[in-house]
């Protein structure tokens, strides 16, 4: 039997939807939109010249990836800070990635300690913020940001875990950039030189120690205890 395309999608349409779910992207991640901000399709649509199928499509995708909420009988909006879902995300990272880290320094060889100094190195020389991108980090500092913490559990050589590391990692995006903003006196690139640090001379214990307190801290800014330790 052949198959016809009746259901797919058409690619005029295709285009246009990926192109307002990046703009909305982009502009959530920048903090165009503020936490708890309403999403109104009408608007959306107004504003980039496309169609409510078009908008819905896109908002849609970004409620998937955890930069907005479908509220019933209410439309979409931009997640609050303080939603609960930041700080079960946290304690799951804190559950999990530390264990991940002790077996990636258990198991990395010579080529993952140059990895991790070179993806460290990277980090610290890249700008965390520019006017251009908005009152958030820029999206290169995110990149090396996530590509440093990724280096660090590499070497645990369990593909399982890793794939957890980068949903988690996804899931959290959002409550990093505001965190950061709402904590600009924390010393992150100090944090990040010690976890380099504690990782290359193979002492677990403290790496681990480390890590936790680390995103304990990131979590700990969204309701207003950045002073908050574990």
């Amino acid at each position: 039997m052949t198959q016809t395309a009746h259901s797919s999608t058409p690619p005029g349409k295709q285009m246009l939807s990926e192109q307002v779910y990046v703009h909305l992207r982009d502009a959530i991640m920048r903090g165009d939109h503020a936490p708890g901000a309403p999403l109104k399709p009408q608007d959306l649509a107004k504003e980039q010249g496309v169609s409510l199928a078009v908008v819905r499509e896109a908002l849609v995708r970004v409620v998937g990836e955890g930069l907005a909420d479908r509220l019933p009988n209410r439309g979409f909006a931009v997640p609050s800070f303080s939603d609960r879902r930041w700080q079960e995300i946290a304690e799951a990272r804190r559950t999990v990635e530390p264990a991940i880290l002790r077996m990636s320094i258990e198991r990395g060889d010579v080529d993952w300690e140059a990895r991790v100094r070179a993806a460290h190195h990277r980090l610290a020389r890249t700008p965390a913020y520019a006017p251009e991108e908005g009152e958030h980090y820029t999206g290169a500092w995110a990149e090396a940001h996530r590509a440093f913490h990724r280096t660090l559990l590499e070497a645990c050589g369990n593909r399982a875990l890793l794939e957890t590391f980068d949903r988690l990692w996804t899931a959290s995006e959002l409550a990093r950039r505001w965190s950061a903003h709402r904590d600009p006196g924390r010393d992150g690139a100090e944090e990040h030189r010690r976890l380099e640090e504690a990782a290359l001379a193979r002492d677990a214990d403290t790496a681990a120690e480390v890590l936790v307190r680390h995103l304990t801290l990131t979590a700990a800014a969204l309701t207003g205890d950045s002073g908050q330790a574990v």
